[in-house]
């Protein structure tokens, strides 16, 4: 757990796929860090279920960042970090 509070820690507000155990994919920005949780802001698609309301659409196309969750850092099982999620 060490290793990866202090990963997190270094890269808050950068983006991160983080894998936990059970194999789920979590992929959004590091927005705070504890020692027992990381607390990440999904990157989600525009006009996916659950993006959101309102106007301003723009288009309908890109990406928003969803409200903020937490991942214990013992179910955490790797973190990739760095812009290759924008190609």
């Amino acid at each position: 757990m060490e290793r990866y509070y202090r990963i997190c820690n270094q890269n808050v507000g950068k983006v991160a796929r983080i894998t936990d155990r059970r194999g789920r994919v979590h992929v959004g920005r590091i927005v705070r860090v504890t020692p027992q949780k990381v607390f990440i802001s999904p990157m989600i698609r525009r006009g996916a279920p659950g993006y959101g309301y309102g106007y301003g659409w723009w288009g309908g196309w890109g990406w928003g960042w969803g409200a903020a969750y937490g991942i214990g850092l013992g179910l955490i099982a790797g973190i990739a970090l760095g812009g290759l999620f924008f190609w």
